[in-house]
């Protein structure tokens, strides 16, 4: 689907709430209170009534969408734009193409990225790379150093599976402990191989989890990046293309939102390839709890 052809298949807010409401109930509208069936007013079709609990609401109620006056045609466009843009589309943009504050597009961003965040995540198996890189500004001296006191960069943590999905994951530290916490959480046990390099935090990390046996060390320091199947490329080309994101989109990310912003480029990037992108990230948005702007800056 084309920008065009967006707007034309969604001219209106009652074409827009059409499609909202068949991806929150498949079958036929529920109350989200009692789950029990509704009835449609018929002075204002986008109201549904819930006679057992007393209770009317429409399809954005208790969603991302809740509490929002933006027209949803708005809301449908900032999501294909986030959708459509394989580094990632900054807040000023959103605000200037959308003709909206960037108070607005900044709070509209954030509110995708939450409905992202709640997409099952399943273990990853086969053949896993994991490593470490680490974001933020330029700093001189020898306070740029990770594990500095008066280090300002923040840790990523990459868990990339072969021929499968992605994680990043926004961490306090790089210690064996914390590495080895990621990888029970979100490799199986099953796996055939893990692959990282030579950080001094990995073997013991792998002991932990009891992956010794099928841990294996690519060598970078001495200069080599491959040898045969052992290699962390694939995961560092992800690592490339969020520094891209961070470096030419969003410019500046706080620490405070930077796993927001991973949790949205890993969701991107998973389905890179499919065609139904944007239909998935509505019936995300329409599924998931409210984000209110005080939980959001508090």
């Amino acid at each position: 689907m084309t920008i065009i052809e967006l707007c034309n298949t969604f001219s209106n807010d009652d074409l827009c709430r059409e499609l909202l409401e068949r991806l929150r109930w498949p079958n036929k509208p529920e109350c989200p209170r009692c789950k029990g069936l509704v009835a449609r007013l018929v002075n204002t079709p986008k109201v549904l009534y819930c006679k057992d609990c007393d209770y009317q609401f429409t399809v954005t109620a208790n969603s991302i969408f809740h509490d929002s006056h933006l027209p949803l045609i708005k809301w449908f466009t900032a999501v294909y734009l986030l959708c459509e843009s394989r580094k990632g589309m900054s807040a000023n943009q959103i605000k200037r193409t959308l003709g909206i504050s960037y108070k607005t597009a900044w709070y509209l961003c954030h509110r995708i990225r939450a409905a992202m965040a709640t997409a099952e995540k399943s273990m990853l198996y086969g053949t896993v790379e994991m490593d470490e890189t680490y974001v933020g500004g330029i700093q001189r001296g020898h306070q740029h150093k990770p594990g500095h006191p008066e280090c300002k960069k923040q840790i990523v943590i990459g868990l990339r599976q072969r021929g499968g999905e992605t994680r990043f994951f926004h961490a306090d530290d790089a210690k064996s402990g914390t590495l080895a916490q990621y990888i029970k959480d979100n490799v199986s046990e099953d796996v055939d191989v893990i692959v990282t390099d030579e950080f001094n935090a990995y073997p013991p990390a792998m002991k932990a989890t009891g992956l010794t046996a099928r841990h294996k060390t690519i060598k970078h320091k001495a200069k080599v990046y491959v040898d045969g199947e052992v290699h962390t490329n694939t995961v560092e080309s992800a690592f490339s293309l969020l520094k891209r994101g961070i470096v030419g989109t969003w410019h500046r990310i706080s620490a405070k939102h930077l796993a927001a912003y991973l949790e949205e480029m890993t969701f991107r990037f998973n389905r890179r390839h499919s065609k139904t992108l944007f239909i998935d990230t509505l019936r995300h948005m329409v599924t998931a709890d409210p984000l209110t702007f005080e939980n959001l800056t508090a």
